[in-house]
């Protein structure tokens, strides 16, 4: 799997994403030889990792000898780029990175940061994994999430026509219609 015709290994780059917080459990959690070990499995070869503000600093790797060749940093300007040569996603639940992720059509695992108060993230992202948009996990179940998702089953994300809401909006306030 991830082999091309004469043998050169296909590039298959899982990004992960806390965003502008600190979520020193994600990082940690794809740090661990398990989730590097069932990422390389399922024909993943890079994983980069965007730690944000967090003080877990995870294990850089070339891939040498067969295994998974991570990197690291803590900000970017846009992650649009990565997001976009990623072929998997795996992301805190920010409904920016999660909404983004999805338009670009990647798959997308959105792993909950238990930490948070009043975590109204994990219902988008439990809302999304029972509509079959994306996979939801724990950190301490990120493996067993990976390890048992079929990126075939998920479902194309298609944005609501919000122009009905604008235009009912529009008309309350007594602005003229177009």
């Amino acid at each position: 799997m991830g082999d091309t015709e004469d043998g050169v290994k296909l590039k298959r780059t899982v990004f992960v994403t806390v965003g502008t917080t600190c979520f020193d459990a994600l990082v940690r959690a794809v740090d661990t030889r398990e989730v590097k070990d069932e990422l390389l499995k399922r024909g993943y070869t890079h994983l980069i990792i965007q730690m944000g503000r967090g003080l877990y600093t995870p294990t850089k790797s070339g891939g040498e000898g067969g295994s998974l060749a991570v990197d690291f940093f803590t900000f970017s300007s846009s992650i649009a780029d990565h997001l976009r040569s990623a072929s998997l996603v795996m992301s805190h639940a920010g409904s920016g990175s999660i909404f983004e992720t999805l338009r670009l059509g990647k798959p997308l695992i959105v792993v909950v940061n238990e930490d948070l108060m009043d975590n109204h993230q994990s219902e988008l992202a439990e809302e999304l994994a029972e509509r079959k948009h994306l996979y939801c996990a724990r950190p301490q179940t990120l493996n067993q999430t990976i390890a048992s998702m079929n990126l075939e089953s998920l479902l194309p994300y298609r944005p609501g026509d919000a122009a009905p809401v604008a235009k009912l909006i529009n008309r309350f306030l007594g602005f003229p219609e177009d």
